[in-house]
């Protein structure tokens, strides 16, 4: 599916074939049970297809085709610039079919079709081909060693690699862990979300169209107690690699634990502190970020600015301008160009936070939002919601509530906004705005986050680490540092006679 010119995206959609099965050892599959899950669009509540409920038997299909496709070295005995070729070929394909991946994403979990356009399906291509590029500039070491002996250092793919992305960012998420580790030469099973799976289903397609062998990336559809469980247990499987919430994530660590104490990846939840200081000198971009920064992708991100950390001079000028900025982010339909805050992603989760909101109302006080809209329209749907006067230690303030719901804490001064920053089991991203390079010189040092924003928020790029300190994860995605999640350091030694 191309992009059509000034598409009508309902009409689209309506013509759109929808994929739901499976993908092992280059087929696309039902699941062993023959059972099936609704996938249910939220922008309506009309059911888009039905996805294939893998399980334990599923995924032993597709870690057996993936383990006899990296013994074999189809992949990860291939050389180098043959694994460039097919990365930089999927990227184009990505590309290619751009119009189409990111209908099936906005359908799927509900985010605005300009950023599905915008955001996801560029990022998604750029980091397929960055780590394309990459596959032959990763060099091996000599170590300085005694002149008779030759000690080389050299980077091996870690082996079968289990997958587990969330249903936010289905694409990107999906990426940024498939394309190192395929670069690397290892084989996957991934499983994404079972709110979102349909993005994943069709990049399996594309990746065989690129010329990733059979069996090298296998996609099992189904519900995390049953299909992610069966990968974090799996005693073939050498790693995971899992973006998603905490509570989640420290199952995975016991799984490892339970199975064959596989390398794991996390990158969990956050409760990001957003400071903005005093001695800010553009309250409008730092308003403008803070708003951004929550209500973007309906605030279904780890790494929102949720803790608004105010400090008192400038406190109502601040939120003056954010509320402004909610007023006119009202929810609408994702399939409208027009529109910049979407759906939910699902029923289920838009009970859970308007379960926070209700929390909200007797903690704090409620300035703007609070209830859910287009309910004729049988979609999921908050409204931008601010709460002010919140207490650092209420439950907004404290527990990731993925939604468009933004907690205001004013504070006096820099001091008191690292110590508030900081007083979270979170540290996942931050940001702090001021015009004393001093000033932020010395915040960015003492918040304990994975990543921290001075002067503007959630600016990203594949060349920069992502991930987080604390409970927010172990390890990162993105830039070089990510081959090391998916690859081994094997030392040689060799004594010259």
């Amino acid at each position: 599916m191309t992009k059509p010119t000034n598409p009508n995206w309902a009409e689209q959609a309506s013509k759109l074939s929808i994929q739901g099965k499976s993908f092992i050892n280059g087929q696309y599959v039902n699941a062993a049970s023959e059972q099936t899950f609704d996938c249910i669009s939220p922008i309506d509540g009309r059911k888009l297809t039905q996805i294939a409920a893998g399980n334990q038997v599923d995924v032993d299909k597709a870690v057996a085709a993936a383990r006899a496709a990296f013994n074999d070295g189809r992949w990860s005995r291939a050389h180098p610039a043959k694994r460039k070729a097919v990365l930089l070929r999927l990227a184009d394909l990505i590309e290619q079919n751009g119009a189409e991946l990111a209908l099936l994403e906005t359908l799927d979990m509900g985010k605005p079709i300009r950023d599905s356009l915008s955001i996801d399906i560029p990022a998604t291509a750029r980091c397929f081909r960055w780590y394309a590029e990459a596959v032959d500039k990763l060099y091996d070491e000599v170590a300085p060693t005694a002149h008779n002996v030759l000690a080389t250092i050299t980077r091996e793919p870690l082996g079968v690699c289990g997958v587990i992305v969330p249903w936010n960012f289905p694409l990107i998420m999906a990426a940024w862990k498939l394309a190192p580790a395929l670069a690397a030469g290892n084989s996957i099973v991934l499983k994404p979300a079972e709110q979102s799976s349909l993005t994943a289903i069709r990049l399996a397609a594309l990746a065989a169209e690129a010329g990733i062998p059979d069996g090298v990336l296998n996609v099992v559809t189904g519900l995390g107690q049953e299909a992610g469980q069966a990968i974090g247990l799996h005693m073939d499987i050498d790693g995971v690699f899992f973006t998603g919430s905490t509570a989640v994530g420290k199952y995975i660590m016991q799984y490892s634990a339970q199975s064959n104490m596989k390398k794991i990846g996390l990158e969990c939840g956050g409760k990001s502190g957003h400071i903005i200081l005093a001695d800010c000198g553009d309250l409008n971009a730092a308003a403008e970020a803070a708003a951004f920064g929550i209500f973007f992708n309906q605030g279904e991100m780890c790494s929102a600015g949720s803790r608004l950390i105010l400090d008192a001079p400038i406190r109502d000028a601040v939120v003056e301008k954010i509320l402004n900025f909610a007023k006119g982010m009202q929810p609408g339909d994702p399939l409208d160009p027009a529109t910049r805050l979407g759906a939910m992603v699902d029923q289920t989760h838009t009970e859970r936070v308007m379960d926070y909101i209700a929390s909200g109302k007797q903690e704090a006080e409620l300035l703007v939002g609070g209830k859910q809209a287009r309910l004729e329209t049988g979609g999921c749907y908050i409204e931008p919601t601010v709460f002010d006067k919140v207490s650092n230690q209420a439950r907004i303030a404290q527990e990731e509530i993925f939604g468009p719901v933004l907690s205001v804490i004013t504070v006096n001064g820099v001091d008191e906004a690292i110590q508030v920053a900081n007083e979270s089991i979170y540290g996942l991203a931050a940001g702090v705005w001021s015009d004393n390079v001093n000033t932020l010189y010395k915040a960015t040092r003492a918040i304990k986050a994975g990543v921290v924003y001075a002067n503007c928020y959630d600016a990203d790029d594949i060349t920069t680490p992502f991930g987080g300190y604390k409970q927010s994860g172990i390890g990162r995605d993105k830039s070089l540092h990510a081959f090391d999640k998916y690859t081994e350091l094997k030392t040689t030694w060799l004594r010259l006679r």
